[in-house]
């Protein structure tokens, strides 16, 4: 059966940065906000080259957008913070990135910055969700959940409406599939078509027939269902996947690595062809999912090191073993001095001081089970 890749790419971007906004900027952003809410409408304010529209969003803060091709822009008030929350959220549009990619992003996030005079460092920078599209006009196809080869435990979803997340009820036309959960890994197959006549996006049917065009066919007429019924494949990584496993905080590590995430949730999630074979590993995969792997390998082979997680996370508990170990000989040397031990003597302390440490952490109000499991979540390095 046919289908045309219409549209490969980076989909969505989000990154936080812990640093607050300067307070000439605050002072703008409160008098912006406002002005929005005597209005009801967005109060844009310029910054050389950058309009930013202020909305009257934000109990504690600030909501801004950047544009259609920009970014969501949130703000916390400095002068009534939310606790835990990060300082700054950029979001990044989905039709900038459809159309600039990467570079465009981080080019647009790093002038907002100096426009905005937002003091920061690369490492004050997190990365906190990527997903990656591919559009396919596929009228013939129907998402079936059965065809979905995920890692155990991982919540399906099927739905019949573009808002809708409850099971579809019997005989209704399936419209999407969405496995895993946003925070990790999650794999959404929905019908892109209804969503942009619903949302009215339609530069979306821009960047479908500019792909027409160059297949030397002709446009798109969404009134026609059976001849322009496109199917999104969204793959999208959260932070334990990019954050926990790959360690991605700034530009410069997405670079490098949003690749190699990618590839390795590729091999976890598969759309497949049910067969009679009990063993689901072995089902063929779909042809719609073949041209879904290799679209998303080509165009992410450039942000790519090579680098598996359980490499870097080795590499981090190491270090955290050192880390700690220069601490223990430390104080070890430390209460040998105020103890009046000799260098002579420091092996015979160590090794009679074990019992006493052994005592301290019997005599502890919790488990050492306990303190360990504790200890193991909190630095996550596994």
């Amino acid at each position: 059966m046919t289908a045309d890749i219409l549209h490969a790419g980076f989909d969505g971007l989000k990154f936080t940065v812990q640093t607050d906004i300067p307070a000439e900027l605050r002072r703008e952003l409160a008098s912006a906000k406002h002005y929005a809410k005597d209005t009801h409408s967005d109060c844009i304010v310029k910054y050389g080259d950058v309009a930013l529209s202020v909305t009257h969003k934000g109990a504690r803060g600030f909501t801004c957008h950047t544009g259609d091709h920009g970014a969501v822009w949130l703000f916390q008030d400095p002068e009534d913070p939310i606790p835990n929350n990060p300082n700054i959220t950029v979001d990044f549009r989905a039709f900038g990135l459809a159309t600039g990619g990467l570079e465009g992003a981080e080019k647009h996030f790093r002038e907002c910055m100096e426009a905005f005079a937002i003091p920061y460092v690369e490492t004050q920078l997190r990365v906190a969700r990527a997903d990656f599209a591919v559009d396919i006009l596929a009228p013939w196809f129907e998402p079936n959940r059965s065809a979905l080869v995920v890692p155990p435990k991982t919540k399906i979803t099927e739905y019949t409406g573009v808002d809708e997340t409850a099971t579809v009820a019997s005989g209704a036309r399936v419209t999407g599939l969405r496995a895993g959960a946003v925070a990790n890994r999650q794999l959404a197959i929905y019908d892109k078509r209804a969503e942009v006549l619903q949302t009215n996006k339609m530069g979306w049917l821009t960047i479908w027939n500019a792909a027409r065009e160059k297949l030397d066919k002709p446009p798109l007429d969404l009134t026609d269902r059976e001849a322009s019924q496109v199917w999104r494949f969204e793959l999208r990584l959260g932070s334990r996947q990019l954050r926990t496993r790959y360690e991605m905080r700034n530009w410069k590590d997405v670079r490098d690595m949003i690749g190699d995430a990618f590839t390795d949730a590729l091999g976890r999630i598969r759309y497949t062809i049910p067969t009679l074979d009990s063993n689901r590993a072995r089902w063929p995969a779909h042809e719609l999912w073949v041209l879904v792997v290799r679209a998303i390998k080509d165009r992410i082979y450039f942000y790519q090191s090579g680098v598996e997680p359980s490499d870097v996370i080795f590499a981090n508990r190491i270090a955290k073993q050192r880390e700690l170990d220069a601490q223990i000989a430390g104080l070890f040397v430390t209460r040998a001095a105020i103890s009046y031990v000799t260098g002579d003597e420091f092996g015979d302390f160590l090794e009679q001081h074990v019992q006493t440490i052994e005592r301290f952490v019997s005599e502890h109000k919790s488990p050492v089970a306990e303190r360990i499991s504790k200890a193991r979540a909190r630095y996550r390095l596994e």
